[in-house]
């Protein structure tokens, strides 16, 4: 008998910890930015909450710059 297996890309997730690793912060910085909103998007599991990697990135690439003077886009 042939095992299924999940045929599209595999999305990783991280927890909070990891992800606050991930981006160069501390975990109390991206827990108080999930409750006050403005820290990337995350899902929840149950109780758990988990980032994507794919929007650590985008969350890293929206607050790119090219220079100190650049304003955030809206």
């Amino acid at each position: 008998m042939e095992s299924q297996q999940h045929k599209g890309p595999a999305t990783r997730v991280l927890n909070t910890p990891e992800a606050a690793s991930y981006l160069k912060l501390r975990t109390p910085t991206l827990e108080t930015w999930r409750s006050r909103g403005g820290g990337p998007r995350f899902s929840k599991l149950g109780s758990r909450v988990v980032y994507r990697i794919e929007d650590l990135d985008a969350f890293l690439e929206a607050g790119s710059r090219t220079s100190t003077s650049d304003r955030a886009a809206a």
